[in-house]
């Protein structure tokens, strides 16, 4: 029985459930694969490929006609545009850097 932590007795131990906390935490498979952005958010439900269908891993703001809208750009360059935006929407710059972190990790940015 733990009796500091998240469980009493429910059979998992701190460290498995550390891990099955933090996957969950980092699983990105719900937001954007360019920016991060919650696909949710997206008011286009994802981006558009060339053929006209939805593209479900990218954002309409990061991928329209099966081509990025910026596609010049790098993963800190990505990020510092995110940052910009955000602070236009009202978010502490810092508040937008926490957001972003996780940019580079992206599927968009693993092979740059």
């Amino acid at each position: 029985m733990q009796v500091f932590g998240h469980g009493f007795g429910n059979g998992k131990n701190q460290k498995d459930e550390y891990k099955s906390n933090n996957e969950r935490k980092y699983n990105m498979s719900n937001n954007c694969q360019s920016c991060g952005m919650p696909m949710k958010r997206d008011p286009e439900a994802g981006g558009t490929n060339a053929d006209g269908s939805k593209n479900k891993q990218y954002c309409s703001y990061c991928f329209q006609s099966g081509e990025f809208t910026q596609p010049d750009f790098t993963a800190q360059q990505m990020q510092d545009f995110c940052i910009e935006k955000m602070k236009e929407m009202g978010f502490p710059k810092i508040v937008g850097w926490f957001l972003t972190r996780g940019i580079p990790k992206l599927d968009r940015w693993k092979e740059k």
